[in-house]
């Protein structure tokens, strides 16, 4: 809102509240539905350099006064592309964004690192994405990611050559793959792609041969209940939700908000979702949580970090592994 009156640029609202309505929502939508709430506020942010910087900085605010004992490590995960137009560039896009996270360190005392997100339907954005990738890998980013419609296949030369590249000079990998779409889908990020992480991927399920290559590769689901739900990726009742099934078998699996601010929410709604329908108990939360940092993309160093301060808070003897 300030800045979309700084700037002259016509909102669908001219309160929080009101604004609120327009961006946010509690009832299940489609996946482009909920894309497309996007679309009232990015005018008022993109091209901005101010914008590009404060609203991470605000944003890990945000996630600091969250009520978390651990206030430790966030992750910016965005496109580039869709906030550049007009006079900033895609490199000083991601520079700002750089700036913002790393004033949010200063000030919250908070890990933040970023991955740079390609578009399934943009492939002739990718290597572009990789190269910024490759520029600012010492410098807040460590991976590369590709979301959008999963009915676009993903052999287009453009994200395989860009995830070839990722893979060649050390740059973390995850896809966004099974949310709504077949296991299909999953098997191209991991086989195609090289993807180390899958983002969402419920739909992995119905593919019990590949669920259980998954697994005994031990590769990571960033699982997110509420956003599934609001989605409509998986069956509207909390109770059969594939996180549960994940929860049985000891996958290798995270809980995560997804986008905080059009889903209304905080890691304390997933939480919450967690408890009441699906079974978890504490040890189960210090367990996904231990999952998140070690298959985190921060640097060894770093990483090891951040494990040992979860084993100090959660009474545990930390691996020798780590």
């Amino acid at each position: 809102l300030d800045f979309g009156k700084k700037r002259g640029i016509k909102l669908p609202a001219d309160t929080v509240e009101g604004l609120l309505q327009h961006v946010s929502y509690n009832e299940p939508i489609t996946l482009t539905r909920f894309l497309e709430k996007f679309t009232y506020f990015m005018p008022a942010i993109v091209t901005d350099s101010p914008a590009s910087s404060v609203m991470w900085l605000l944003g890990m605010k945000d996630f600091y006064s969250s009520g978390r004992a651990l206030h430790w490590a966030m992750l910016a995960d965005f496109s580039v592309f869709p906030s550049c137009r007009g006079d900033l560039t895609p490199d000083e896009v991601v520079s700002l964004v750089n700036r913002g996270l790393q004033d949010g360190e200063r000030d919250f005392h908070i890990k933040a690192r970023s991955i740079l997100c390609c578009m399934r339907h943009m492939p002739n954005w990718s290597m572009e994405v990789v190269e910024l990738c490759k520029k600012y890998q010492n410098n807040s980013v460590v991976a590369i990611d590709l979301a959008g419609d999963e009915s676009l296949n993903l052999s287009s030369p453009g994200h395989k050559a860009a995830y070839e590249e990722a893979e060649r000079c050390g740059i973390h990998r995850t896809v966004h793959a099974g949310e709504v779409g077949p296991p299909s889908v999953i098997k191209e990020a991991v086989n195609m792609l090289k993807a180390e992480r899958i983002g969402h991927g419920y739909h992995v399920l119905e593919d019990q041969a590949l669920y259980k290559e998954l697994l005994e590769r031990e590769m990571h689901f960033e699982t997110c209940p509420w956003s599934s739900y609001l989605t409509g990726a998986c069956d509207p009742d909390f109770k059969k939700h594939p996180v549960i099934q994940f929860r049985k078998d000891q996958a290798n699996y995270s809980l995560n908000t997804d986008d905080p601010l059009i889903f209304n929410s905080t890691i304390n709604t997933d939480y919450r979702i967690a408890m009441e329908y699906m079974g978890f108990t504490v040890e189960e939360f210090k367990r996904v949580n231990i999952n998140a940092a070690q298959s985190s993309f921060l640097p060894e160093k770093e990483k090891k970090e951040l494990l040992n301060q979860l084993y100090e808070a959660y009474g545990m003897i930390l691996s020798t592994a780590f």
